[in-house]
């Protein structure tokens, strides 16, 4: 009886720790891209953030060279009125189209990122102000780190 168990307990234990094939992706070999020319058009202050957030990840060392190209919109849209049909809620989605063109393989790459978030309407205009700028700038580096996790994952499917 307790060779049995004994056995069953091995090919259990051989059947779990053996490898499907499935690969983890490593986060420590994330950004291993060089981005060689940044093509920009729409929203110049989102793009120019982005840009900017990009360029900071990527490095001159790496060997995965790429060319990129950033459209970017920006929508801002009433979401909430009270009572007295005073504006209360506003929300803003920015989207934004990345072209991508590897170097070393000739392969292009085309995605969508969309984020969105919306912000209330302060007593004064100032913090209505305020409230906008900081929402523009959260969705921003939103749109930066999608768009470098799918240049990351675009990378690791080459």
């Amino acid at each position: 009886m307790i060779k049995i168990i004994t056995k069953f307990c091995l090919i259990l234990l051989f059947f779990i720790t053996s490898n499907c094939g499935y690969k983890v992706l490593d986060n420590l070999e994330s950004d291993n891209f060089n981005i060689k020319e940044i093509k920009t058009s729409g929203d110049k202050r989102i793009n120019f953030k982005i840009k900017s957030n990009l360029i900071i990840s990527s490095s001159e060392d790496k060997k995965n060279n790429l060319i990129l190209e950033l459209y970017t919109e920006k929508k801002k849209e009433i979401k909430e009125k009270n009572i007295k049909n005073e504006i209360t809620k506003y929300q803003i989605s920015l989207s934004s189209t990345v072209k991508l063109d590897f170097l070393e393989n000739n392969k292009k790459q085309e995605f969508n990122i969309i984020s969105t978030g919306d912000y209330s309407v302060g007593k004064k205009y100032s913090t209505t102000l305020k409230n906008e700028k900081r929402l523009i700038e959260d969705l921003t580096n939103d749109l930066s780190n999608k768009i470098k996790n799918k240049i990351n994952l675009a990378l690791n499917d080459l």
